[in-house]
């Protein structure tokens, strides 16, 4: 897996006495001037219970994997029932604020050593909603063309070991409250290879868009210094939170988005390109805050 597989933002799932919430006032940085930010340091599941039922319409999220990751303020080593607890903690606020038509888009990696717990996630979180869509996100992937070599594009962590290969892809969980909501599939579409298949196939009306699927190339950008680019340990692409956003649909500048796990800020950068009306994020890590803010041009 990659060095930078793991996005943070953290709550307390250990049981301590939440961090005390620090809001910062809803700010307006000149790249993303219709995007109301509404930042606070402290703990998500203690923010989120501050918020409306049903005044979210979309969470596109990822959070500790419980796999032992270097964070600046968390232990990410709990038992096995003690992770899923709290999973259920801060997924019931989730629920509780999303709206009946709201996405929750989950991203969710493993350990070649544990490979289950994507799954013992996604399954006990079917008591509160619905997995309407399964993606993969891949980080590595090889194309063997029918003529030349093979091509290897992306970027992972090589795994040196006699019983495991490399692991080069990560699930988004798509949930829904009801699993009907619609999506935009065009919008993160692909264009047609064999263009004929536009006039041919009705259901195209006219355009070069086909569905992509559930499978999403999306590789980390090529950085050049680890501290200064991807001061995290566990950040995925601004491209990944673009595209959970274009599937959703709707009209971005009447949308609330929350971030949970807000890390060094690539969802709300994303939340900020797209629109977004409100981005509401919860991060426990003073250090993290100040680099999502800097990111988004927050003073």
């Amino acid at each position: 897996m990659s060095d930078s597989d793991f996005l943070p933002g953290l709550g307390d799932p250990q049981g301590a006495a939440p961090a005390p919430l620090t809001p910062v006032a809803p700010s307006t940085p000149p790249a993303t001037r219709r995007t109301r930010f509404d930042l606070h340091l402290g703990d998500c599941v203690a923010g989120m219970k501050t918020l409306a039922d049903e005044s979210v319409d979309i969470v596109v999220t990822s959070p500790p994997y419980n796999l032992g990751i270097g964070y600046k303020s968390y232990k990410d080593n709990l038992t096995s029932r003690a992770y899923l607890d709290w999973s259920l903690e801060w997924t019931g606020e989730v629920k509780r604020v999303l709206k009946t038509n709201g996405s929750f888009f989950l991203n969710v990696g493993a350990a070649p050593a544990n490979p289950w717990m994507p799954h013992e996630l996604a399954l006990m979180l079917r008591d509160l909603f619905v997995l309407q869509n399964t993606i993969h996100w891949i980080k590595s992937i090889t194309v063997e063309p029918r003529e030349g070599e093979p091509v290897s594009v992306g970027h992972f962590k090589p795994i040196n070991s006699k019983r495991y290969i490399n692991d080069c892809h990560e699930y988004v969980f798509h949930f829904t409250k009801s699993g009907e909501v619609p999506v935009d599939r065009i919008a993160v579409g692909v264009p047609y290879v064999h263009k004929s298949n536009i006039s041919r196939w009705g259901h195209t009306e006219g355009r070069d868009k086909r569905c992509r699927g559930n499978n999403w190339f999306i590789p980390y950008e090529t950085i050049l210094s680890r501290a200064k680019d991807r001061p995290h340990p566990a950040t995925f692409p601004v491209e990944l939170a673009r595209k959970c956003i274009a599937l959703h649909g709707g009209e971005s500048g009447a949308m609330t988005m929350l971030e949970p796990f807000l890390g060094i800020g690539h969802a709300a950068a994303a939340a900020g390109e797209a629109g977004i009306a409100r981005f509401i994020g919860y991060e426990i890590d003073p250090v993290y805050f100040k680099e999502a803010k800097s990111r988004l041009g927050i003073e």
